[in-house]
């Protein structure tokens, strides 16, 4: 299939516009058996080359993931008449092809309970060490990740119970990594004593959240903080241990919020982003832990197919990017003046 013929869909996750070691963004998005690809010209843009076609059969779902190297990990999970297992391939540089399919297999032996399993969940911890995590057939958490020397360690019963078939969220958190589930009454976390060390079920939050809605973030040292939409699609939630959910507003469709910490105007700010219920990106800013001085939303652009997506360019802009309606990619960049203003969007 060429990427002429080949449809962009709405991205499952926020996840999807990521910046390389020589400074250009890539976007991706899932298209029939595969995903396609676009890529800055040169650092900052304005202009892209794509949509390129990367070939992934029997593709039901791909999460990407990347490290302090800027490599892209790229985690698919796949159908065949076999049975469901888990791939992954890497981009080590801007632009150029994946490497090899690796299989990660399933962490069930039995087919019939290994179709059972939910949609992967990635993060690269600060060793750059691919950690991949999967609600199970018993509807706890596995993990499989890479050892020290690269090797991938055979697959690992976390525990759990009642999770939803929904996308967790994991963190890396300096050296260790955190995990958050959404399960019939509560969130469940998972936490490392130690760097590299076994994860071990800790406090869950009491509050819920719309199951494949969350996203996390490192906001303080060692500290995450997960936003996500409320039951109902009432607004957007804040949950961080120590402190009760924050509602943060806003008209949330259900899907993935997108996040971003990053500095503006020199203050340490995070910006959030979602699909709002009128199928337009919406955007909002606060100080990073600062969410309960409230925030305001801001509609923008035109109504799109699946989850924004956030990064910070080259030049040190705040990019705001999502999938048209049409399939086409869809850019808008923070203007060069205070605050967080966006330019017009323009189409890659």
């Amino acid at each position: 299939m060429s990427s002429r013929s080949a449809q962009a869909a709405g991205p499952a996750t926020s996840c999807w516009l990521l910046r390389g070691s020589d400074g250009r963004l890539s976007a991706y998005a899932p298209a029939d058996a595969g995903l396609l690809r676009w890529t800055e010209q040169q650092p900052g843009g304005p202009d892209w080359t794509g949509p390129e076609f990367i070939e992934a059969p029997g593709l039901t779902h791909a999460t990407l993931a990347q490290g302090p190297d800027a490599y892209i990990h790229l985690i698919t999970r796949r159908s065949t008449a076999r049975g469901v297992e888990l791939m992954h391939a890497t981009q080590y540089q801007t632009g150029r092809p994946f490497g090899p399919w690796h299989s990660l297999g399933n962490p069930h032996k039995d087919e019939q309970r290994g179709r059972g399993i939910g949609v992967p969940a990635a993060v690269v911890c600060a060793e750059g060490r691919v950690h991949v995590f999967v609600r199970n057939a018993g509807r706890g958490v596995s993990l499989r990740r890479q050892a020290k020397s690269g090797k991938w360690e055979g697959w690992k019963d976390l525990k759990g119970s009642h999770l939803t078939d929904a996308l967790p969220a994991a963190v890396a958190l300096q050296g260790r990594v955190e995990l958050l589930a959404p399960a019939e009454k509560q969130l469940s976390r998972w936490d490392q004593e130690e760097p590299g060390g076994d994860f071990a079920e800790a406090e869950p939050f009491a509050v819920p959240a719309v199951a494949g809605s969350l996203t996390g973030l490192c906001t303080a040292d060692g500290r995450a903080t997960y936003f996500g939409c409320a039951p109902g699609n009432t607004g957007v939630t804040a949950h961080r241990t120590g402190a009760d959910a924050l509602a943060l507003g806003g008209a949330p469709d259900g899907g993935p919020v997108a996040v971003l910490r990053t500095p503006i105007e020199g203050h340490d700010c995070t910006v959030l982003a979602h699909r709002a219920r009128s199928g337009r990106p919406a955007i909002a800013a606060c100080p990073t832990e600062g969410e309960a001085d409230g925030l305001w939303w801001t509609e923008t652009g035109e109504p799109s197919l699946g989850a924004p997506a956030l990064a910070v360019d080259a030049q040190g802009r705040v990019v705001l990017a999502s999938i048209a309606e049409d399939g086409t990619l869809r850019v808008a960049r923070q203007k060069a003046e205070p605050g967080l203003a966006l330019a017009a969007w323009t189409r890659a």
